[in-house]
């Protein structure tokens, strides 16, 4: 059995400015076709900051699912920066802090079943107090938790997976 599956068509249905979506039609190992469904996002970073024996938050409203989140510090890696680039600009941008070191966590691919999307995290400590420098379309809170109280906090409704998995990834590699 092939590993590859051709794709006989790529359709994008809709592009905005930061994601594009669409569909592939693939012929299937039994020669059947079927469209794919999907959207493709630029990388992005996930920050997993601690302040003495807090985490930092932001909390945010998500007009997607109509809640407001306690989330991670996130957001897209620019074409030329590396996650921990990317890690050390969107915390001074949506916090404030100023990492003072950054060490990179992993890579995953999110969402796979509808996704085109690489999700980098990064942990960042020897933080420094500043000034946020928020986009004009981001409403953010900074919000301090205590490490000990963060992984039952992002397993309560409404939790995402992105700051589950960066607690979960930091968790297992010792950071926290």
């Amino acid at each position: 059995m092939s590993s590859q599956w051709p794709v006989l068509e790529r359709v994008v249905e809709y592009e905005t400015g930061w994601y594009q979506g669409g569909f592939d039609l693939v012929e299937q190992p039994d020669g059947t076709t079927k469209r794919y469904y999907w959207a493709s996002l630029p990388p992005a970073v996930v920050i997993v900051a601690t302040i003495e024996d807090q985490l930092v938050f932001v909390e945010q409203y998500r007009p997607t699912i109509r809640q407001h989140h306690l989330e991670l510090p996130a957001g897209i890696v620019e074409p030329d920066e590396d996650y921990c680039e990317a890690a050390k600009r969107e915390l001074r941008e949506e916090t404030g802090y100023e990492a003072g070191s950054l060490e990179f966590i992993q890579e995953v691919q999110a969402a796979t079943g509808i996704l085109d999307h690489q999700r980098g995290y990064v942990f960042a400590s020897e933080l420094t107090e500043g000034e946020p420098l928020q986009d004009s379309n981001e409403f953010l809170t900074t919000r301090h938790i205590q490490v000990d109280d963060a992984v039952q906090l992002v397993r309560a409704p409404p939790t995402n997976d992105s700051s589950l998995m960066g607690i979960l990834l930091a968790k297992a590699d010792g950071h926290l």
